[in-house]
């Protein structure tokens, strides 16, 4: 997430929170990172989708590659809004923004059909890896996940992407993972199934 910065995001307004049904307000907060860096992590609003856009078109070729396994990424004012647009229960994504304004990382989860299972993504600037900025954005997602019925986590990565599996190491719940001929690793976590509690 790269580059010149046409608008910063936002901390949530109160007017965009409430024009999103079901926005979950108790996911806001602010955290210091392991480096003294300060992020403030908010759900993601309908109104983010052209920051989303900048963010994409000015990030870096191999952080696309990694993370949409070297397919193309979103393009069209519909895929951004897919992207933005979610439900907070079955679909729900958390944004991480810098003291700047400007985003600095992005956690997603989508279920997958009726399931109590859904496919998580990741993605943080390079900036601002190897701080504990992406396992925060996980926990966070597990814990909303959790509130919402889900009972595990899917993910796809290439097998030699490292930042993945220590994730999934820091993370510190248990999984399986599998390896593909093709070089794509699937990782399946089980999150805690007794009540969540919000953290």
């Amino acid at each position: 997430m790269n580059g010149p910065v046409s608008r910063r995001w936002h901390h949530a307004p109160a007017a965009d929170a409430e024009a999103a049904p079901g926005y979950p307000a108790w996911l806001v907060r602010d955290v210091t990172l392991q480096d003294g860096r300060e992020v403030h992590l908010r759900p993601i609003l309908p109104s983010d989708a052209a920051e989303l856009r900048r963010a994409v078109e000015h990030t870096d070729p191999e952080t696309l590659r990694r993370r949409f396994l070297g397919a193309r990424p979103p393009r069209t004012d519909q895929q951004f809004e897919h992207l933005v647009c979610v439900d907070y229960d079955r679909r729900l994504a958390v944004a991480a923004l810098g003291a700047d304004g400007q985003g600095v990382g992005i956690a997603r989860y989508e279920a997958v059909g009726d399931t109590d299972t859904a496919e998580v993504a990741v993605t943080v600037d390079r900036a601002w890896r190897h701080v504990g900025l992406a396992t925060v954005l996980v926990q966070l997602l597990a814990a909303a996940a959790m509130q919402n019925g889900i009972r595990r986590f899917t993910a796809e990565f290439f097998a030699d992407n490292l930042d993945v599996a220590d994730l999934l190491t820091d993370a510190g719940a248990p999984y399986q993972r599998s390896d593909s001929p093709a070089g794509v690793s699937t990782a399946e976590v089980e999150l805690p199934h007794d009540d969540a509690e919000q953290p």
